[in-house]
């Protein structure tokens, strides 16, 4: 199964979830698909994250199947998806990956406008002492990994993802932005990674 944890402020409904939730789905591989709207609380997201693979799990079994889990984290996703792979022994592909967001988001304390659908969150200092709590000081298997870095990233400094994930899979993208804007030319690459190919599924 793949499961998609979103960044900060942002949802199911960002382009990137959207893209992979349409593409997984052309694939036949929607009921394989999991994309929660997580809470502002770093420790209760990665406990939704982990409930519904442990649901998803669950289902397969009944049908005679347990497949792998791939987790995709995009910029405070990728930090969450890191933590998630680290314990459990998933793959994960990393999308612009906050590697210190305790720093960075302690510039955002307070109500913040989510960016989609209207609403907003309100982010607390225990919050930044969650994060911490997550952090992982190096990751243990590069092989399980698969970051996309953009140099052009307004938000996030790439080279610190580099440093944070030395020998795994890169894809280094000269320019572009924090968003990803062209993600629709990598969204294969991702699946193939997370081990759903077109060849696979014909």
């Amino acid at each position: 199964m793949i499961l998609y944890l979103h960044g900060f402020r942002s949802s199911p409904k960002s382009f990137k979830a959207q893209l992979l939730a349409a593409r997984v789905a052309e694939l036949g591989g929607a009921n394989d698909w999991r994309c929660p709207m997580l809470p502002v609380s770093p420790l209760q997201a990665i406990a939704l994250a982990e409930a519904q693979v442990a649901e998803a799990q669950v289902a397969e079994a009944v049908k005679g199947a347990r497949g792998e889990v791939t987790v995709i984290g995009s910029s405070l996703g990728g930090y969450l998806a890191t933590y998630l792979a680290e314990k459990h022994g998933w793959r994960a592909v990393l999308l612009n990956p906050a590697v210190l967001p305790e720093r960075d988001l302690s510039a955002y304390l307070g109500e913040q406008p989510l960016w989609h659908g209207g609403g907003s969150i309100v982010v607390e200092p225990r919050h930044l002492d969650e994060l911490r709590a997550l952090g992982v000081s190096a990751i243990t298997k590069p092989e399980r990994y698969y970051l996309f870095a953009a140099t052009g990233d307004e938000v996030l400094d790439y080279r610190e993802m580099l440093a944070h994930y030395p020998g795994v899979e890169t894809k280094l993208i000269e320019g572009s932005d924090h968003a990803i804007s062209e993600f629709a030319n990598y969204v294969d690459d991702v699946l193939a990674f997370c081990g759903m190919t077109p060849a696979e599924r014909v």
